[in-house]
């Protein structure tokens, strides 16, 4: 059922780092995304994939993790994660991605959570040093970096009451806590004339 897919689909930002993805399995991850809608069917998207430890090491210390936790400078080694999938925008093909980016993330992850794994979509990026790690061509733009995974923390959704603080936190076990608006709270009456 899709709802226990979404609900599995967590922003995970710990991982068994010595547990390695596959290439396979990041080229079906991609291909999901691929398969998704893209507006006006331009598909500017291009993906950069990594899931070798090498790698992976140079692409971390240009990520910004959990902006909430002031404390947390992000995983620790054996932590983080197995591999990065890159959302590119070729602005060869156009200037502006509008909400491709935000659908082929989705689909990744949800990709992702089917198959075991976990993963956290990072817009938070050095993208100066990245397209010197990455080496980049100048016609690429990174949207997004999908950070992914097994995960090896415990993200528990919580209800936030109204007026409640939507900041995610963790105890002192180290399970993340996100607080969510109730159904009843986000649905607009039309207004009636």
């Amino acid at each position: 059922m899709i709802k226990d897919l979404i609900l599995k689909n967590r922003s995970y930002r710990r991982f068994y780092e010595d547990e390695p993805i596959t290439q396979e399995t990041m080229l079906s991850l991609v291909d999901l995304a691929r398969l998704t809608a893209s507006s006006a069917n331009l598909q500017p998207l291009r993906y950069l994939i990594s899931c070798d430890t090498a790698m992976n090491a140079l692409i971390f210390p240009h990520l910004r993790w959990a902006g909430y936790l002031k404390d947390w400078r992000g995983p620790a080694v054996g932590e983080r994660p197995a591999g990065y999938i890159f959302i590119l925008l070729d602005t060869s093909v156009s200037k502006t991605s509008n909400c491709d980016h935000g659908i082929a993330g989705q689909s990744i992850l949800l990709g992702a959570a089917e198959a075991g794994l976990g993963g956290c979509i990072i817009a938070s990026i050095d993208h100066q040093a990245m397209v010197e790690v990455v080496g980049l061509a100048p016609q690429y733009e990174i949207l997004l970096v999908l950070s992914l995974g097994r995960p090896k923390e415990q993200v528990v959704i919580e209800t936030l009451a109204p007026g409640g603080d939507v900041r995610y936190w963790r105890d002192g076990q180290g399970v993340h806590y996100v607080p969510k608006r109730r159904l009843e709270d986000i649905i607009v009456e039309p207004r009636r004339i």
